[in-house]
Formats: structure tokens, sequence, C-alpha cells
């Protein structure tokens, strides 16, 4: 990645910051990971729940298909890891025709729109408009039935942004964790939803014994959602580990 200020980064003042190598935070935020703060609080749980038969008979719609992307993991942890471990996804927002896709712009609300895929999808895109965001990015899903692993991997190596998105799923199948690299430690998601640093610590999925399948959503909190959040301005992609730690480690 080119050595270039970004200044968006969760309304903090930015600064350069990266994330090279396996090197992540310093030795004094090292406490902080692995964690997440659960977002089950600010969810309809019942309702996304409600919605695992409709969004399985889907996804294994688009399974016969075969023809949905390839889910992409270039910040791996072990170089030697897949950069394209099989699984597979659906996107239900997409850059607007004529932008070239960049990674870190997945909170750039304005150059997303829906795609066809999302019109199969209707009742999870109606849960989705009622989470605490003022505007939202991208909308994706990433699947799986073929046992399949996401080896552990960061999303980006910029930390002097913090991306504000939520990871949900509507059952507990998919074994997904976030991984402190420095000691091994991995911490399971345990809920249904949840928000993480993404930069300064590892997450991935182990294999599943069956269809697994979660959803994540990009986009900007709302201004009421974002005044409990302790927004680090020194590194800004911890501030989710920050608020975990501020709230018990998960919750």
């Amino acid at each position: 990645m080119d050595e270039q200020a970004f200044t968006r980064g969760c309304g903090c003042v930015s600064v350069m910051l990266f994330a090279t190598g396996k090197q992540t935070y310093n030795d004094a935020g090292a406490e902080l990971y692995p964690s997440y703060v659960s977002m089950d609080e600010f969810v309809d749980v019942e309702a996304l729940r409600s919605l695992d038969s409709y969004i399985t008979q889907r996804v294994k719609s688009h399974i016969l298909q075969d023809s949905d992307p390839l889910f992409l993991n270039k910040h791996r942890l072990e170089a030697d890891s897949p950069y394209q471990p099989g699984v597979r996804e659906v996107w239900l927002r997409r850059t607007v025709p004529g932008t070239p896709y960049d990674y870190l712009d997945v909170d750039r609300t304005e150059v997303w729109e829906y795609t066809e895929a999302a019109s199969e999808f209707t009742l999870l895109v109606d849960l989705l408009k009622t989470l605490p965001f003022s505007s939202l990015g991208r909308m994706l899903l990433i699947y799986d039935d073929g046992g399949r692993e996401v080896p552990a991997h960061r999303d980006h190596e910029a930390m002097d942004i913090c991306h504000e998105f939520i990871w949900m799923r509507t059952n507990r199948k998919k074994p997904f964790y976030v991984l402190n690299e420095s000691t091994g430690e991995k911490k399971y998601i345990d809920g249904y939803t949840a928000w993480f640093d993404t930069v300064n610590q590892y997450h991935g999925s182990d294999a599943g014994d069956s269809l697994t399948f979660s959803i994540r959503v990009d986009g900007r909190f709302t201004d009421e959602f974002r005044e409990q959040i302790p927004f680090d301005r020194e590194n800004p992609a911890s501030t989710p580990a920050i608020w975990a730690a501020k709230r018990g480690g998960t919750a």
C-alpha cells in the first residue's frame, strides 16, 4: 500500500499509520486483543434470526447457479494460505458504474448502489435498513457449503481508518473468530452480531459442518449512535477494541 495519509477515519483527526507485515498495534495496546463488540443489543436479533430459512433458501439457489464471485483474502497472516479460499459472496450493493472498487471506500456511501441480487433478499435488505446507520455503503453475504475455512487475515493496513460496520449471522453455525497473532488466542463470536478491529488484529472462520453464511453491512453510524463510542485519535482502527474493553471485552 502506498504511504499516503488517509483523512477519512471515524470522524477523528487522522494521522499516517500503517500496519506492515505481521506487526499491528504496539505493545501498550496488545492487551486489547482479541476482542469484539457485540451489537446484539442494537439489532432486532429475533427479526434477524427469523430470516434464517429465507436466506438459506436463496443462498442454496445461488450455489446451484455457481456464478457468485470468490472471496479474496489479500492481507493474510500466513503468506502460504490461499488468496482464494473458495468461499463465495453475494453482493447486495456495489459501486456505481464508472467508480473503481477500492476497499477503503466501503463506507463512502455515495458511491454504492443496490444490485440485482438485492431484489432476491428484500426482507434482509429491509432489516438492514433498520440498523443504526445514517447511510449505507457496501452490503454483502459471504457463504460456503464445502467445509472451507477462511484463513486469518486483516481487511486492510491503514490504522488511521476505522470502518463502521456490523457483521451479522442468522444462526451460530459459522465458527467466526478474532485473533491475537502474538499469543495465538482466538475469541469466537458468541452472539449474532459484532463490530471489531479489522486492522490491528486478524480474523477468520474455521470450516463449518454444513452451509454457513454471514452478512456484513458497512456505512456511517448515526450521530446518536456514535456518541457512545470512544473513538481513538492515535489509532482510529482500534476504536472497536477500545470500546470492547470499556464494555468488558465483548459486550
